[in-house]
């Protein structure tokens, strides 16, 4: 490794132009942490399919995914991958395990554990900005916005361990509120200081396969524990071609166009396409748990309520948050072609949402079967669509 053994932080942009920036080895490797915290997450969530126990896993799923992204907003902009970027991320990644340790009562008996682990992630991250700050004077007024708004959070986390439940939750979403409302009237100072166009846009993408492979593992631990007979075995294939649907609909349009936005100071479509793929990525672990419960019973059973309203509610907000997505990325072009491809997602995302509602007498392979025909009309239709373009 031919370089110094300590970097200071520097701006990450206009550099080696005409060649793409790349997810780094330590970036990967950062990334095992959220692999093992999700599954976790998607394991708590199997287990208790209620309101309350979908309420929980999205309310434990925001701050690690906040966690992530916090994270690969610093790497991308500032990462030097020297000897303290590397000790820092880390003790980050312990911070990550110790969330995904405390998931299972991070709402009841392990809520204090679960706190205090967020605290020092969001330490570690505000400790980078500070040092980026120090060396990088260009950097100076958005990361000031960013170490206020990240402290003010971490502060409503760090105070909620002396005050006991509910309350406790309260101040958890207070600090989430303040955190992700602080990029907001940015614009100015991120014209300066726009996330790398390849590299930002590849770290998402990297995040959306990690919840797509929870989706293929709950597929294959729902089919180990049934006998494996034409019924389940169709309705395990028809899983599969759902979490395939889902892949080709957001690896074949993502691109970096929401970036170009924000450079042009219109921030509020950037956050939208980049707040999108937290709902994206809850949908798609609930999606994975749906279609596991789905596989576990009688194929010509009907599905019981709260399991339809699971499975068929997840892929909804996908297919939804695809379409979304992709409307954000045709917006500074204008491109008429992809806004209806965007109406394309959303209306199979309507049709699974009727699903959900009139589905209740449907038998579950019946239901599978219509869901993922939903879901590869999409997809069929996006690549005529772009054939035709």
């Amino acid at each position: 490794m031919n370089k110094k053994l300590w970097q200071p932080p520097r701006l990450r942009i206009g550099e080696a132009h005409g060649e793409e920036r790349r997810a780094t080895w330590l970036e990967l490797f950062y990334d095992l942490t959220f692999v093992v915290a999700i599954a976790e997450l998607s394991h708590n969530l199997s287990k208790d399919i209620s309101v309350a126990g979908i309420l929980g896993f999205i309310a434990l799923f925001i701050p690690i995914w906040s966690c992530w992204l916090g994270a690969t907003f610093y790497a991308t902009l500032f990462d030097t991958d020297d000897l303290s970027d590397r000790l820092l991320t880390l003790i980050q990644m312990m911070m990550i395990a110790a969330l995904a340790v405390n998931v299972h009562h991070g709402l009841s008996t392990s809520s204090v554990g679960f706190a205090i682990a967020y605290v020092g992630a969001r330490s570690i991250l505000i400790i980078q900005f500070l040092i980026a700050k120090y060396h990088v004077p260009i950097a100076r007024p958005l990361l000031n916005r960013y170490v206020w708004g990240f402290s003010l959070g971490a502060g409503c986390w760090l105070f909620s361990l002396f005050i006991p439940p509910p309350w406790r939750f309260g101040l958890w979403v207070l600090g989430l509120i303040l955190e992700f409302i602080t990029p907001l009237g940015t614009g100015h100072l991120a014209t300066e200081i726009t996330p790398d166009i390849s590299h930002m846009p590849e770290r998402l993408g990297l995040f959306t396969m990690i919840v797509l492979g929870e989706s293929v593992a709950a597929v294959v631990r729902g089919g180990a524990q049934k006998e494996w007979v034409m019924s389940s075995t169709a309705i395990a294939l028809l899983g599969m071609s759902i979490a395939f649907s889902f892949w080709w609909l957001y690896f074949d349009s993502v691109d970096g166009s929401p970036l170009e936005t924000m450079k042009a100071g219109r921030i509020n479509i950037f956050l939208t396409w980049l707040y999108s793929h937290l709902l994206l990525a809850i949908g798609l672990a609930a999606t994975g748990v749906g279609v596991e419960h789905v596989i576990s019973i009688n194929a010509t059973n009907v599905l019981p309520e709260k399991d339809r309203w699971l499975f068929c509610g997840a892929v909804t907000l996908c297919l939804m948050v695809l379409g979304v997505i992709n409307l954000t990325t045709c917006i500074l072009e204008k491109n008429r072609k992809g806004r209806i491809l965007s109406a394309y997602r959303l209306g199979a995302g309507g049709f699974v949402l009727f699903l959900t509602i009139a589905g209740a007498s449907v038998p579950a392979v019946v239901l599978i079967t219509l869901v993922a025909c939903a879901c590869l009309t999409a997809v069929v239709l996006d690549v005529l669509g772009k054939s035709q373009a």
